[in-house]
């Protein structure tokens, strides 16, 4: 039985304030004159005010015993009883004739089948959705004050609520058991078996939460996940039930005992409530998962950040010295394009300064000698050009080319990931979707930019993948750059760790790289 205490069912307080004394049992001149006229002697006065008052508050008829001592002796006192009057149970003609009173007073006719079927339908509607019974019970007091209907016993409710609810439950048991094959059945009944080494089940195994989003325990999470979709479509077992009883029952099954589940007899049930329980777990694990996913590249990120810091400050003296190179060409160029008034003339007829007058040509030699001269002093030509590489190679903030060397240890991970997993648009742009399905094609596939000969114009193909390239072209992720050379570019296919997954390439010589990359990190981590 239900416990009264968690149903809205009304009942007297413990304990009753002098406001609501005043405002709920305080009898009106009116309603006194009515009961004087209604009874013979003071103890029927008595009880028949009580019961008007108590209907009034509660919306039914107590039992006599169950009236609060300070109701009884405020009403006494509001009606001029002397304290001799008790308040005791009248005859059973006597209670009757009490409830009529009240009643027509009320103006409600009493309709014992009627209020049954309004509780009873209400019960049902809400069964469907709702499996505590002091919900069901709830429910069906809410419809009844609607209707304006006495409430009848809690115990009429709570045996009403009861059998209804046992009766659709086995209702859904029968159908998701009609659902499960031999080998369905086998295998569920297989998770309730408890290694001898271990003493776990896998049934219990399926109760372990997440840990934390290291590469390792998001790799054991993404094995769990496949092993649940493994035991079967537990959508479609389930289908027809109510989110809300499957929820009920994959609680029932979280808080029972592997021992305790196997002694349940009816195995139609049992099943049910494994399935439920399966498939709670599953929607669970993909959400753990894709946060785990969300963390890993956030991690991944901030190595990508940090490793560029590192490799700012590690170049900073570098950046420093080219800075002061820079600085002295200017001063050379400077001096040398300076007005003299007696410049010495070396002119030689240098074909690099033909066209240019003496003057001018005399100023470009000397400008050339003094910036050579400079760079020397540098470590030479090459050397600077090198170090000006090295620099230049991070400049600004884009710290994407660095995050490989993290990456690749996830990528299986995250194909895994990505196939587990259904990805949906939120609006018409499936652009990210497509450059999923992109990669997906491309998994193992090798991308030139363009053809060894050199031929110009050639646009980017992966071997065997020829379509998925064309369709990946029309997602306007971005052009395909060439070489100029026509150099092949080998192993190009990456799911670019930004943000998410996104599409780049690396560079061999050169070669094709896309602009401006797609990024799902928004759908990924929405799922």
């Amino acid at each position: 039985m239900t416990s009264v205490d968690r149903t809205a069912y009304p009942r007297f307080g413990r304990v009753v304030s002098g406001r609501e004394l005043s405002e709920a049992f305080t009898p009106t001149d009116a309603e006194a004159e009515w009961a004087r006229t209604k009874t013979q002697d003071q103890q029927h006065l008595l009880a028949l005010v009580v019961w008007l008052k108590s209907y009034q508050r509660l919306g039914y008829f107590p039992k006599v015993e169950d009236a609060p001592l300070l109701v009884v002796r405020h009403v006494r006192d509001i009606l001029g009883l002397g304290e001799d009057v008790a308040l005791k149970r009248a005859a059973v003609r006597s209670a009757k004739r009490h409830r009529e009173f009240v009643r027509k007073r009320m103006k409600v006719v009493y309709d014992g089948a009627g209020v049954r079927k309004v509780a009873e339908e209400a019960i049902r509607r809400a069964v469907l959705t709702k499996d505590n019974p002091a919900d069901l019970i709830n429910v069906a007091l809410e419809e009844l004050v609607r209707a304006r209907c006495e409430l009848p016993g809690y115990t009429t409710l709570d045996a009403m609520a009861s059998t209804i609810r046992t009766e659709v439950n086995n209702g859904f048991y029968q159908s998701v058991a009609g659902r499960l094959g031999a080998g369905a059945k086998a295998r569920l009944a297989r998770m309730l078996v408890v290694d001898p080494i271990s003493r776990r089940s896998e049934f219990d195994r399926l109760k372990d939460v997440a840990q934390a989003a290291s590469l390792g325990k998001f790799k054991q999470r993404l094995e769990l996940l496949e092993g649940i979709d493994a035991i079967g479509p537990t959508e479609v077992w389930l289908d027809g039930v109510p989110p809300g009883k499957i929820a009920h029952f994959a609680g029932e099954a979280r808080v029972t005992y592997v021992a305790d589940m196997k002694k349940i007899t009816n195995e139609e049930k049992r099943l049910t409530l494994i399935v439920c329980f399966v498939h709670a777990v599953r929607t669970s694990v993909r959400d753990d998962v894709v946060t785990m996913f969300c963390k890993r590249m956030a991690a991944i990120h901030k190595k990508g950040r940090e490793r560029l810091d590192a490799l700012r400050e590690a170049h900073r003296a570098e950046s420093e010295r080219l800075l002061g190179v820079f600085g002295d060409v200017l001063s050379m160029v400077r001096e040398a394009t300076a007005p003299e008034e007696e410049a010495s003339a070396e002119s030689n007829g240098d074909a690099s300064v033909e066209g240019l007058a003496p003057d001018t040509r005399e100023v470009a030699e000397r400008a050339g000698r003094w910036v050579l001269k400079t760079l020397e002093k540098a470590g030479g030509v090459e050397t600077v050009a090198a170090a000006h590489e090295a620099v230049s190679a991070h400049h600004g903030n884009n710290y994407l080319p660095l995050l490989e060397q993290y990456y690749g240890p996830h990528r299986a991970a995250l194909f895994t990931l990505v196939n587990a997993i259904t990805l949906e648009s939120t609006s018409a742009d499936r652009s990210v979707i497509d450059a999923v399905e992109f990669l997906r094609a491309l998994r193992g596939a090798k991308v030139c930019a363009g053809a060894a000969d050199g031929r110009a114009g050639g646009r980017g193909r992966a071997t065997g993948h020829g379509d998925a390239v064309d369709r990946h072209r029309r997602l306007r992720l971005g052009d395909v750059e060439e070489d100029p050379a026509g150099q092949a570019q080998a192993g190009v296919r990456v799911l670019e760790p930004g943000g998410g997954a996104a599409v780049w390439g690396h560079r061999g010589g050169g070669a094709g790289v896309l602009r401006q990359p797609a990024r799902t990190a928004d759908v990924l981590a929405g799922v």
